[in-house]
């Protein structure tokens, strides 16, 4: 049963559903998906779009050098620091319409329920759009401080530079710094999201409660062996790389299969010279490994290592491991896992804790302030494609949650 606290203010469905269909239609392709590339002619209509609903909700809107949207619907105490929400509007190039707008949509809804209602909490609530996230992640890394200073880094896809680019959305490089937040200014920051991943429906939950966003750590491996004749050189005389590299592939699986929330994958390969009549001499290959604690990765590195040394023994042939990518676990905070959790238990909503194995922008986030996350099922755990679906159900049942969270932590955190 819900408490009487909360019980009367309630999402409204067929506005957050409509909000949903709406801002799907730009960037929509034929086969039914989305495209909106950050900054592009369709982001910045959407964006457009966006401001308009803010600004009709109440909220104030500004955007910061980084190309940030912010709406801020003031509270009773506006020297108080906020809370915050959002994700993104830009997509893949050939994305569904739920990653990331439905968690800024949920947002606005939120305060068009408080706003209709004349509710101001004790704290001013933010709904943040922020920019690029499925490529540099620029929005929410500047607001964080964690900005690459070459400018070159940013160049986007088709070729325009990073000033380009922010200009045309608001923003500016020059002044990029003057992007970044401190603690003192956001109590906390939750946003809602779909999976992007099977475990829920596959659990039959409703709600995700995330535990944390998963550190990610990237490598190049490079097996070198000999290129030989295929017809005239003995099987018991060959240094075959492939033959290392499928050895790997399969160390990596077994690591990613070992008890643990990590996951493991090879899922890219070079061969050279690459020909059926040559037993291969170089392989190149990607592991992406992931798991909520440092010290587990560090163990199962560790483990693979000794492996790898192994197989370069057994196989003859080298083997050189190198680093490419390291992005720190970003854990939720434990007292937003709770009152998640205890508003699902409230509210009859089924749920289970659970990590994020896909990046967001509430990782970067989580370096500034308190961090929470909020999952729907994502049916058949299909996203960045045209086939992604969360029902409407699911969508108002999130919406609501990240309604009656905010509606907490107001009490949680202070005002002074």
């Amino acid at each position: 049963m819900v408490s009487s606290i909360v019980k009367p203010i309630v999402i409204n469905s067929d506005r957050l559903l409509k909000s949903i269909e709406d801002l799907a239609k730009i960037g929509h392709l034929s086969d039914g998906g989305v495209c909106r590339i950050a900054f592009t002619p369709e982001d910045l209509a959407a964006r457009n779009l966006i401001q308009s609903w803010m600004i009709e909700t109440g909220m104030s809107v500004r955007i910061d050098t980084a190309g940030n949207m912010i709406g801020t619907y003031q509270g009773k105490y506006p020297q108080a620091s906020t809370l915050s929400t959002g994700s993104h509007i830009d997509t893949v190039p050939n994305g569904g319409r739920y990653d990331g707008a439905y968690g800024v949509l949920a947002g606005i809804e939120v305060v068009r329920v408080l706003h209709e209602a004349d509710i101001r909490l004790n704290h001013s609530i933010e709904v943040i759009v922020f920019a690029d996230e499925e490529s540099t992640m620029i929005g929410s890394k500047a607001m964080v401080g964690k900005i690459v200073n070459d400018p070159n880094y940013y160049t986007h896809v088709d070729g325009r530079d990073i000033q380009t680019c922010l200009e045309y959305i608001g923003g500016n490089w020059h002044k990029i710094d003057q992007a970044r937040r401190t603690n003192q200014e956001m109590a906390a920051f939750v946003e809602l999201h779909v999976e992007q991943g099977p475990v829920l429906e596959s659990m039959d939950k409703k709600i995700g409660v995330v535990q944390g966003i998963v550190g990610q750590r990237r490598y190049v491996i490079t097996v070198t062996g000999h290129s030989s004749h295929a017809g005239s050189t003995p099987m018991n005389m060959r240094s075959d790389a492939l033959v290392a590299a499928s050895l790997i592939i399969l160390a990596v699986n077994r690591i990613g299969n070992t008890p643990g929330q990590q996951v493991a994958t090879v899922g890219k390969m070079q061969v050279s010279p690459n020909a059926p009549n040559v037993i291969p001499g170089i392989v190149e290959m990607s592991l992406d490994i992931r798991d909520l604690s440092n010290e587990h990765l560090d163990h199962l590195m560790a483990e693979l290592i000794q492996e790898i040394e192994a197989i370069a023994t057994r196989t003859q042939t080298q083997i050189k491991l190198e680093p490419c990518l390291r992005n720190e676990p970003a854990p939720a905070a434990s007292n937003i896992q709770q009152t998640i959790a205890k508003i699902c238990e409230d509210f009859g909503f089924s749920y289970t804790y659970l990590p994020s194995r896909a990046s967001h922008d509430a990782q970067e986030m989580a370096n500034l302030t308190d961090m929470g996350m909020i999952f729907v099922p994502s049916i058949a755990g299909i996203s960045h494609a045209q086939t992604e679906y969360t029902s409407p159900e699911q969508c108002v049942e999130g919406a609501n949650v990240l309604l009656h969270t905010f509606l907490r932590l107001d009490q949680h955190y202070s005002i002074l």
